[in-house]
């Protein structure tokens, strides 16, 4: 009896669709909406967590999810208790660095940027920050001292 399944193809070796996490200042229904489209599973801020619940106490969560965050927080990588929160609940975070885009523009960028994004999740250890532009990714090394 001869396998159906296609050599060099193994599910040890597939890893799942990583789920994208919305924090709260990108947790739209546009840029949701666009995500889900674009076949990317995606969790809301507003659908786990109070609208005013500190970045050090929603992280934790998002890392033993598994989820990956999208944020424009660009402060996320200097706030002390913020990354330490990062670090320690190994979050893999995409940081839209390029300011005063529209709801339709910040979705494009990670639409545009999705399968990349998707490939760095597999391929890059967490925890780590990557920097989103709308024509690049660069992935910093977040360290427990600043």
């Amino acid at each position: 009896m001869t396998s159906k399944r296609r050599s060099g193809t193994s599910s040890a070796r597939h890893k799942p669709a990583p789920s994208f996490f919305l924090d709260r200042c990108l947790d739209s229904r546009s840029l949701a909406r666009a995500l889900r489209d674009a076949g990317v599973e995606v969790q809301c801020h507003r659908d786990h967590f109070r609208h005013d619940t500190p970045d050090q106490d929603w992280l934790p969560a998002v890392g033993k999810h598994g989820w990956v965050v999208l944020t424009k927080d660009k402060h996320i990588r200097r706030n002390q208790l913020e990354r330490e929160a990062l670090i320690a609940a190994g979050v893999r975070a995409f940081v839209l660095t390029t300011g005063s885009l529209r709801g339709e523009e910040e979705a494009a960028v990670f639409v545009r940027h999705l399968q990349r994004m998707r490939n760095m999740v597999i391929s890059t250890p967490a925890p780590f920050i990557a920097h989103v532009t709308q024509s690049a990714i660069k992935i910093m090394r977040p360290s427990r001292r600043k």
